[in-house]
């Protein structure tokens, strides 16, 4: 430990002033590896007979061992010591930095630093060099002239011309150095320049140099430098391994080899590490360690520290040395070399011949001092080092020599050593052997002198005894008076001095009282102290029991060697009992170590590891073994001194080795052997990790057998065999060792692998030909294919596409012999398989052609129907509708009442378009079709029915709602509106599209309702035609039949309603209806704020004139002439008629018709009429006549046009059967019921009048017999004729306006419009010619 004095005295000798100062011989250093660095004292035990030869050693730990610095150095404040370099005096530490780096630089250019004196003052050149800077520089002080200002502020008395002293003094000694620094950086001054000028300034007495250093600073007060538990320093994970380090020293005194373990008080220095601050030039003299202790020493960090160390056994004569060459010192103080305030240069010592050892500590080190060995040294610079002192169980004869030398020197002892003995003896039981042992010496030692001096102090009168617990005493309340030594065993009080005891050695020193006045004493009787010691001898002797048994074991014969696990037993009971790491242990050790790798190595060659190594690729393992090589391991393991349980089985594994050598030259020497033969063989050798010469060849031929039998077995089976695979094969034989058998199997593939290649190829090129091949040549080919014992791809793919072609044919064969009319979905599927079949198909153009005419008839369809932009498909607007809301959001699924037909099975349910178009694809037949549609337009009716009237209801309930939403856009409602003739509900004229008022007054519907253009009829049939040319069935078409059959109908019952007369009755009652709504208030005054316009179509029709004037709807909140023909007022048929008109999407004149006859204003004729009785019913009107729907007229020209457009004669009579009117009476409820609304299935009606009907008077019933006449009819003729009579003969327009004419007025004989069409000359200005 380093330990300077506080006021050192002079140097003891030196080179003289010409002398050089030579360095000593290095000490030796020592580097551990991590198994070695694991536990200090034994290491330190290890290097002791190399260490203690020198005094000190140095240590290096490994390169990881970082331990982190803990100490918070802002924090750490200390009185430094003054040091004189020659006479070891002081400045502060950053001036003396400074001036250590201008020494060093003075150094580097050859020339040695001296501080020049300015008015009998040292210059100080630390202050000069920051003032200089201050102002600006050299040169700036120069030019300004500032340096007699500069010697003012140093505080020189101006007018002395000191300024030019002052700045020769910078410009010689520190320009240079600011020039240097401002270059390159300082290099670091070598250590061996640094200790020459050490020890020059210590010899020389003209130079004044002092250094501060900072030493024996108690770690406890302040920190220590490595992490303790409870620090104030945070530490990692990884960092935390550095707390219960041995070499943290902190831990090193207190481990349980250190025998300071068992000393209760916390001595600083000895128990508790110092720290130490140095810098340049500071120093610890000569001096040895307190009670001759170890120490270790750590530098933290900074600039080296210099070590100078004397070996133990030197250490009498170093101190004679001193003696002789500085006699008056001594004298004056006899422990001067206990004071550590001596140093002599070791060059002196080296020429007394005292061996000396030096080394230079760096950061990261440690340095350990032995027992009794002088040291001292300096530092290099400033730096940060810790130190303790700690001793092993070897120093206890030592440490008793020290107390003697110590009560010869009258000097004080740190601990007593008899306590702490003592101590260690009454932990017998727990000591380290080795310990026990030394310490059980030591106290026999102990004894025995106490033995002694209690026998002398008896025969010098001391009578009385007293024991007394010494420990409990401070120290210094137990020391003798004379020797200051710490007494423990006995002491010896008088009366007369209270407080004051002397040792057994100092009786007579006490005071002149008589002995007899004294009192002894004592800590233990005699008879306390041997069953202590007997307590440690058991301690040692169990040792020596256990080094016997080891010895025996070691030297045992065959038969009583003992197992592997008893020696290893015995290896565990020296760890258990702490016995001492000596030879026999480490022998017993090593044997055991031999023995377990031997049993190691055995037991790997009984599981056979080899078996992986060679399966992965074989060959030799580098430690295999030969089979005389395990003869040899054999022979070894029964020379082991120890038995092992894997010899027996060694050395079954030996002979079932022999035997393996001796069945694989039998086998090899077969011409081929069998692979499963040569596969059993080589399995066994898995058993073997032993090099066996015969497996090379074994394997060679193992290869051999399993390619020829893998070769045979492909060939067994030709479907197989692909091309890969006779590939493979031949890549696996190619690598295989030359053999016959081997050379003729290879040919064979290599012929059917080309014949193979060539008929796969010339597949491939028939399958991509183009055009491609008929389907008998490829079919000549596939026949050529099948006779190579091969799998080939191409043909393969070929054959599938031969029998693909063949069952693609038997179905369009079976497609056209059916004798049903194809449906589009099995159409485009064979068009889609045809074309995925390389094989020229005859049938396959035609099918193409076939689903192009359908896709060309559904976009000319589309075309038709069809708005422009328009949101629906055209089977969507072709079908029934399936999307009214009000009864699909407010009914589930519902059974339809109606009376199925027998024989027929009710068909499936269809609540949306998808279900629809489904049912429609499935549909096997025509007639199933239909049936379906026909259902949907049930579902549809009822739909409606049930929406109008909710609508309407709405609209005329005079219960305010204040909840009501109305229009596309969902709020209220608010003037000017206008009424969808279908739907009914009510429309801000500003969110829709509404006819201008210049059009007049039309029948209105909305967006949802308006579903397509409407075509007329005579668009629509040459549509049906081509598809029954066409001869395929799809959705669309079934829906445009079905669509035609249905307006048909409704022009039968329509004509029948007309020409009933019962309208007129109808028109009267809707006429006296009046829509009292709650938004009368806001009366149709409001004006027409939609500045959108509706264009005029078939959807909007002209209405007559008086329309605007309706008084049943003067008071409404709609737009004028924008109102419908109200629900009340009209019979379930007519209300239902009505709403099938706009379902319809087909433009009819009977439409208009009826929408002219029940909203034409009535004659005052019909007036009086209506306030008459009533008529009877067989009374008929004058007047006009039309023969407009006589059934023979109307029937025969449908049946010309339909016979025109390719309708067969069976179709026509379908249609004329659904138009015949049938004698089933259907009855009808009250409209407000909608779940009632009732359909016949069929079609058929017969109007007659209904006892449930309340909303018709009596006197307006009709017979459905009864053919009314319309008589207001006019002829939109320009010069009509108004021929009169009983009968006048009419005639339809057959272009696009569906208009009536007088025959005679537009020139048409009634022959002439039965046989052909009539076009008007409005129609045949816009249509194309020929259709008259």
């Amino acid at each position: 430990m380093e330990a300077p004095g506080p006021r050192p005295a002079p140097a003891l000798g030196g080179p003289g002033p010409l002398g050089e100062f030579l360095p000593p011989p290095e000490c030796p250093v020592f580097e551990p590896s991590w198994e070695e660095f694991a536990d200090p004292f034994a290491f330190i035990h290890k290097i002791r007979p190399i260490a203690e030869q020198t005094g000190i050693c140095k240590v290096r730990p490994p390169p990881d061992w970082q331990p982190p610095f803990a100490c918070d150095v802002d924090k750490l404040h200390f009185t430094p010591r003054i040091q004189r370099l020659n006479e070891l005096e002081a400045q502060t530490r950053v001036k003396l930095n400074f001036l250590d780096q201008i020494a060093k630089y003075w150094e580097l250019q050859g020339s040695t630093l001296k501080i020049p004196h300015v008015e009998r003052k040292i210059l100080d050149l630390f202050q000069l060099n920051k003032l200089v800077a201050e102002e600006g520089g050299f040169a700036v002080v120069c030019k300004d002239r500032k340096w007699t200002k500069i010697a003012t502020k140093m505080g020189f008395a101006p007018g002395k011309a000191v300024g030019s002293h002052i700045r020769g003094h910078y410009e010689r000694i520190l320009n240079p150095y600011n020039l240097f620094l401002s270059g390159d950086s300082l290099r670091m001054v070598p250590t061996e320049l640094v200790e020459k000028e050490f020890w020059r300034l210590v010899s020389t007495i003209e130079e004044d140099v002092t250094v501060e250093y900072g030493a024996d600073i108690a770690s406890k007060e302040f920190g220590s430098g490595f992490p303790v538990r409870d620090g104030k320093v945070k530490l990692s994970p990884e960092e935390e391994e550095y707390l219960d380090s041995g070499w943290n020293l902190n831990n090193m005194p207190v481990m349980e080899q250190s025998v300071l373990a068992h000393i209760t008080a916390d001595i600083c220095g000895m128990k508790l590490p110092w720290l130490y601050v140095g810098m340049c030039f500071s120093s610890f003299c000569w001096h040895i360690e307190d009670h001759w202790s170890y120490s270790i020493n750590y530098l933290h960090w900074g600039e080296p520290k210099t070590w100078y160390g004397v070996p133990g056994y030197a250490a009498e004569q170093l101190e004679t040395v001193m003696k002789r060459l500085a006699p008056e010192l001594f004298i004056s103080q006899p422990d001067l070399l206990h004071q550590l305030v001596t140093i002599m240069n070791p060059n002196t010592l080296m020429t007394h011949e005292v061996p000396v050892y030096r080394t230079n500590q760096c950061a990261g080190e440690f340095v350990i001092t032995f027992p009794r060995a002088y040291h001292s040294g300096f530092n290099q610079g400033f730096n940060f080092a810790e130190a303790v002192n700690f001793c092993t169980v070897d120093w206890l004869p030592l440490g008793r020599q020290c107390v003697e030398h110590y009560r010869l020197l009258h000097r004080y002892c740190v601990f007593s050593h008899d306590e702490m003995i003592c101590k260690m003896a009454s932990k017998a039981d727990v000591l380290d052997v080795v310990v026990a042992s030394t310490v059980q010496k030591d106290m026999a030692i102990m004894i025995e002198d106490e033995k002694a001096l209690r026998e002398t102090v008896r025969k010098l009168g001391v009578i009385d005894s007293e024991r007394m617990d010494f420990e409990l005493l401070p120290d210094d309340e137990r020391q003798c008076v004379k020797c200051k030594t710490t007494c423990f065993m006995s002491a010896i009080s008088c009366s007369c001095k209270p407080g004051l005891l002397v040792c057994l050695h100092h009786v007579k020193e006490l005071c002149s009282c008589p002995p007899y006045k004294y009192k002894l004493r004592y800590r233990y009787t005699l008879d306390d102290l041997y069953p202590m010691m007997n307590a440690l001898k058991l301690r040692a002797e169990s040792y020596n029991e256990w080094a016997l048994n080891v010895n025996e074991a070691l030297e045992a014969k065959i038969n009583k060697k003992k197992s592997l696990v008893s020696f290893k037993a015995l290896i565990e009971e020296s760890e258990m009992k702490k016995f001492p790491d000596n030879d026999l242990l480490r022998h017993l050790r090593l044997v055991t170590q031999d023995a377990e790798k031997c049993a190691s190595v055995a037991q790997q060659l009984l599981n056979g590891k080899r078996q992986t190594r060679y399966r992965s690729g074989g060959g030799k393992s580098h430690n295999q073994l030969t089979v005389n090589e395990l003869r040899q391991f054999v022979s070894q393991l029964h020379a082991l001194p120890c038995v092992l349980s894997q010899t027996p089985l060694l050395k079954d594994l030996l002979n079932r080795v022999e035997d393996f050598q001796q069945h694989s030259q039998k086998l090899l020497s077969e011409e081929m052997p069998s692979a499963a033969e040569l596969q059993d063989l080589l399995d066994v050798s898995f058993e073997f990790d032993v090099e066996l010469p015969q497996l090379a060849e074994m394997r060679v031929r193992l290869e051999q057998a399993h390619w020829l039998e893998e070769v045979q077995q492909a060939c067994l089976d030709p479907s197989s065999l692909t091309l890969d695979d006779m590939r493979r094969l031949i890549d696996l034989g190619v690598g295989l060792a030359p053999y016959s058998a081997v050379e003729k199997a290879m040919a064979r593939l290599q012929e059917l692998l080309t014949v193979s290649e060539h008929w796969d190829d010339k597949a491939r090129s028939l399958l991509k030909a183009r055009p491609r091949h008929s389907l008998n040549s490829l079919a000549t080919v596939v026949k050529e294919i099948e006779e190579i014992p091969a799998y080939l791809p191409n043909g393969a793919a070929l054959k599938d596409s031969v029998q693909r072609a063949r069952d693609w044919l038997q179905d369009v064969e079976a497609l056209q012999a059916g004798g049903r009319v194809p449906v589009l979905d099995t159409l485009i599927e064979l068009v889609t398989r045809g074309r995925s079949i390389p094989v020229h198909l005859n049938s396959l153009p035609r099918l193409e052609s076939l689903v192009a005419e359908v896709h060309v008839w559904k976009e000319c369809a589309a075309h038709t129907f069809l708005t422009e932009n328009s949101s629906y498909s055209l089977l969507e607007v072709l079908c029934p509708r399936c999307d009214i809301g009000l009864l699909g959001l407010k009914r589930k699924q519902r059974k339809l009442k109606e009376p199925l037909p027998s024989g027929k099975k009710r068909s499936p349910r269809v609540e949306s378009l998808s279900d629809l178009e489904r049912a429609l694809t499935e549909s096997r037949e025509t007639a199933s079709a239909m049936a379906t549609l026909g259902e949907a337009r049930l579902r549809e009716m009822e739909a409606l029915q049930s929406l109008r009237q909710a609508n309407e209801g709405k609209l005329l309930s005079p219960v305010q709602d204040v909840e009501m939403k109305v229009c596309l856009c969902q709020k209220a409602p608010a003037a000017p509106m206008i009424q969808c003739e279908l739907c009914r509900d009510a429309f801000h004229t500003g969110c829709v599209a509404v006819p201008s008022i210049a059009q007049g007054p039309r029948i209105w519907l909305c967006p949802r309702c308006r579903r397509s253009e409407k075509p007329p009829l005579e668009k629509i049939l040459p549509l049906l035609a081509s598809l029954q040319r066409i001869r395929v069935r799809l959705p669309e078409g079934d829906a445009l039949r079905y669509m035609i059959e249905r307006t048909v109908n409704w022009q039968h019952r329509a004509r029948q309603l007309l020409s009933s007369g019962n309208l007129q009755s109808v028109r009267e009652r809707a006429g006296a209806g009046l829509l009292c709504g709650r938004w009368q208030a806001a009366a149709g005054q409001a004006p027409e704020t939609s500045k959108l316009s509706q264009p005029p179509g078939p959807t909007s029709f002209s209405l007559p004139d008086d329309w605007d004037n309706r008084t049943s709807y003067l008071h409404s909140p709609f737009s004028t002439g924008r109102s419908c023909i109200p629900l009340h007022g009209l019979s379930p048929e007519v209300s239902e008629l009505l709403m099938e008109a706009q379902l319809l999407q087909v433009s009819l004149p009977e439409i208009q018709e009826l929408y002219q006859t029940l909203l034409a204003k009535p004659s005052p004729a019909q007036q009086a009429d209506r306030s008459s009785p009533v008529r009877p019913s067989s009374e008929k009107s004058d007047g006009c006549r039309g023969k407009r729907d006589g059934v023979s007229g109307l029937e025969s020209k449908l049946k010309r046009r339909l016979e025109r457009e390719g309708f067969s004669s069976e179709r026509w009579d379908r249609v004329a059967k659904m138009r015949t009117p049938k004698k089933k009476r259907i009855k009808l409820s009250r409209p407000k019921d909608t779940n009632s609304f009732k359909l016949e299935r069929e079609r058929s009606y017969e109007l007659v009048p209904s006892a449930d009907t309340q909303s018709l008077p009596s006197d307006t019933s009709y017979s459905g017999q009864e053919d009314s006449e319309d008589e207001d009819a006019i002829c939109p003729a320009v010069s009509c004729l108004q021929p009169e009579g009983d009968e006048v003969d009419w005639v339809q327009c057959d272009g696009s306006c569906n208009r009536w004419f007088h025959q005679v007025c537009v020139g048409v004989s009634p022959e002439t419009a039965e046989e052909e069409d009539y076009v008007c000359a409005c129609c045949a200005a816009t249509d194309a010619p020929g259709r008259r």
